[in-house]
């Protein structure tokens, strides 16, 4: 059950910090932070209880942590430029 529910949380991510570096925000930016702690979490959890069917997801989840924080990073020195941080 726990993967479904990572998979959709890793998906959500992706398309907030796309939607987030467009129109940035402090809201979604702080959204887009826990997705991101969400699905590292719940990966974590299921690469340490069954270790030897995940190696191959792992290279996938740095992939999409990767481009996810690349994404957030972006939006946050949009943000800065903007003068919306504080």
């Amino acid at each position: 059950m726990l993967l479904p529910l990572h998979i959709l949380t890793a998906i959500a991510s992706l398309g907030l910090s796309t939607y987030a570096f467009f129109y940035p925000s402090k809201p979604k930016l702080r959204f887009s932070y826990g997705l991101i702690a969400a699905t590292l979490a719940s990966g974590f959890y299921l690469v340490w209880s069954s270790p030897s069917h995940m190696a191959s997801a792992c290279i996938t989840g740095l992939a999409y942590v990767g481009i996810v924080a690349a994404a957030t990073v972006a939006t946050r020195h949009k943000l800065a430029r903007a003068g919306h941080t504080g």
